[in-house]
C-alpha cells in the first residue's frame, strides 16, 4: 500500500520507527518530513500528507505530533480527509470500520513505539464495513460539498 507519513518535531522519533515498520511490512512509504528533531510547526506537514491522500496519490496517511490533536485538526480541514486520532487498537479498528478513516494520527506523548506499530497494523488491515456507516460518510461528503460551494 502507498502510505504518506509526516510529523513535527514532537513526533519525529516515532515517525522514524513507523517508517521502518511500514517499509519492513512491504508498504511503499513517502516521508513528508520533518527530517530533524529541530522545533517546527505541524500544520505544514499535516497539510502535505492530507493533500497527497485526498488527491489519490497515496491510499492512506499517518501523522504524528505530540498530542495528535493539532495534526488531526489540520488534516480534517482538507476535503475528502477523514483523519482519526487513534491511541488504542479499538479506536483504530472503529475508525476504519465505521468512519473509513484515511489518515491515522498519533500523539507521541500517549503511545509507545510498539503500541503505535500494533495500532497501525490493525488500522491498515481493517476494512470499512459500509452499510449504515456508508450513509454517514456520504453525509460528511455532502457537508464538504456545501462548504466548498458556499452554501
Amino acid at each position: 500500500m502507498k502510505i504518506a507519513i509526516g510529523s513535527d518535531h514532537g513526533g519525529f522519533e516515532l515517525k522514524k520507527e513507523l517508517v521502518e515498520f511500514l517499509k519492513n511490512n512491504g508498504h511503499n512509504v513517502k516521508d513528508f518530513g520533518t527530517h530533524t528533531a529541530e522545533s517546527c510547526d505541524y500544520p505544514k506537514f499535516s497539510y502535505c500528507v492530507a493533500n497527497a491522500v485526498t488527491k489519490g496519490e497515496f491510499a492512506r496517511g499517518v501523522l504524528i505530533c505530540k498530542s495528535g490533536i493539532g495534526s488531526n485538526i489540520v488534516a480534517n480541514k482538507v476535503p475528502g480527509i477523514r483523519a482519526a486520532v487513534c491511541n488504542s487498537e479499538e479506536e483504530a479498528r472503529l475508525s476504519r470500520e465505521h468512519n473509513d478513516a484515511n489518515i491515522i494520527v498519533f500523539g507521541s506523548k500517549f503511545v509507545s513505539a510498539q503500541d503505535a506499530k500494533n495500532i497501525l497494523k490493525i488500522w491498515l488491515s481493517t476494512e470499512h464495513v459500509g452499510e449504515r456507516h456508508k450513509r454517514r460518510i456520504d453525509q460528511i461528503t455532502e457537508i464538504e460539498r456545501k462548504i466548498l460551494e458556499g452554501e
